[in-house]
């Protein structure tokens, strides 16, 4: 008989091959329907009576099924993930981004790490219990949804508040962004699991003055205002706060590797974690960064308004103080809108987790789970609406020397092929204990 291992990187290769570039927008057809078809017929094809759901606009396609478990009366077990993907330039490419190409050990293309490939684990252990009749635990809820690129608004969010049926009976969830392998400092290797998220706030800004002919002086121009505040942010820096999450993460660090970890300089602590530190130091304080920056029409036209937009990211239960703080910072002359999704954050134990523990230890005998808290956002912060707890857990063990975290959303994306075979393995032994 045949493992849900041995299909998984021909289900990640053609999921890759569907291009599901979210294009950001919310009001058009969207580009996930394809994959979720596909989706769909897998799972048919194992068995299951799936549901597609469309969900706020045309092609914004979600796939739903759910599995019995041997005890209905526990809470079930959400499986989620996403398919849509951030935009690529094949110009900046080594292989092209929507070609699904095995080459050197490794899947390349856009969402083999965000987030392809774990949807292909998902839909090879799905199909594989449904053909061979395993009865797991408790109810397992398997979920492929739209737009998470772009605040899950027409997917999770949406699903939310107009499907909540679809999810009756959830109490915890599982999707990105942990389950990954990490080498820490000595040779001793982890596994991240995420147990909280920071908060997610874009931001407009406005700064107004008085437009006129480019030729004159001009003691009022809106766009020095608003580069002036962009230039303060940009060299801001929010207070360090030092979150339970982080907390944990750092002292099980500290004895993993003997060194010892100082409460009061967790900045020192997180330099000596080599690549890994671009994906820890984000959660010691609040960001905000510039990312669009517009105004004025023509060259000789000093212009009446001068707008940007910020991604914002608050540590949990730092909303207010950020707001305030990041008003001084730009100052008075700078309008400020925003909109926002909250921080999420639960405790690194319990049931599932220790049996994520033992699913990992089956396969990599000796390794720890970390908790961590992840510096972006995810839809695990819809499903908290529900009262869903969520768990970052999308096993991979990974080569030492791979620079991970540096390839979300970036150039050459690229998974090995042997992690994700030993992540549907882990995630197999997981769905059959949890």
């Amino acid at each position: 008989m045949t493992h849900p291992a041995d299909e998984v990187v021909t289900l990640a290769s053609e999921l890759i091959a569907i291009d599901t570039t979210n294009p950001g927008t919310h009001g058009g057809p969207g580009p996930e329907r394809a994959a979720a078809e596909y989706v769909a017929a897998r799972l048919a094809e194992a068995g299951y009576a799936p549901e597609y759901v469309e969900s706020g606009a045309p092609g914004r396609g979600n796939v739903v099924a759910r599995l019995p478990g041997a005890d209905p009366s526990r809470g079930a077990l959400l499986i989620h993930g996403h398919l849509d993907v951030v935009p690529a330039d094949p110009a900046d490419w080594t292989v092209p981004p929507f070609a699904g190409e095995v080459r050197d050990g490794y899947l390349w293309g856009r969402g083999a790490v965000d987030m392809k490939g774990m949807l292909a684990m998902t839909l090879a252990v799905a199909r594989h219990f449904r053909r061979t009749g395993v009865v797991p635990p408790r109810d397992l809820v398997f979920a492929f949804l739209a737009d998470e690129e772009a605040g899950g608004v027409v997917g999770a969010q949406w699903l939310v508040a107009h499907r909540p049926d679809l999810f009756e009976g959830v109490t915890e969830a599982i999707s990105e962004v942990g389950g990954f392998s990490v080498t820490l400092p000595g040779g001793p290797r982890a596994y991240l699991v995420q147990t909280a998220e920071k908060g997610s706030m874009w931001l407009r800004l406005a700064a107004r003055g008085t437009a006129g002919h480019g030729s004159l002086l001009h003691t009022d121009n809106p766009i020095g205002k608003l580069a002036a505040a962009l230039a303060r942010l940009d060299a801001h820096r929010f207070p360090v706060v030092l979150t339970e999450p982080v907390r944990e993460f750092l002292t099980g660090v500290a004895g993993l590797t003997g060194v010892p970890f100082d409460p009061a300089d967790p900045e020192a602590a997180v330099r000596r974690l080599g690549h890994l530190s671009r994906l820890i130091e984000p959660g010691l304080r609040d960001t905000a960064n510039a990312t669009i920056v517009g105004a004025g029409t023509k060259s000789n036209v000093v212009p009446s308004i001068a707008r940007a937009e910020l991604d914002g990211r608050m540590l949990p239960g730092r909303d207010e103080a950020f707001r305030a703080e990041l008003a001084r910072v730009l100052g008075p002359d700078v309008a400020i809108e925003w909109d926002s999704l909250p921080a999420v954050q639960t405790t690194f134990d319990g049931d599932l987790v220790a049996a994520m523990d033992a699913a990992v230890d089956a396969e990599d005998p000796g390794a720890r789970l970390l908790p961590y808290l992840m510096p972006a956002g995810t839809d695990a912060k819809s499903f908290a609406r529900l009262g869903i707890r969520h768990l970052g857990f999308a096993p991979l063990r990974l080569p030492p020397e791979l620079d991970f975290t540096a390839l979300f959303h970036g150039v050459d994306e690229r998974v090995p092929t042997a992690a994700l075979e030993f992540g549907t393995r882990v995630l197999d032994r997981l769905l059959r204990t949890c």
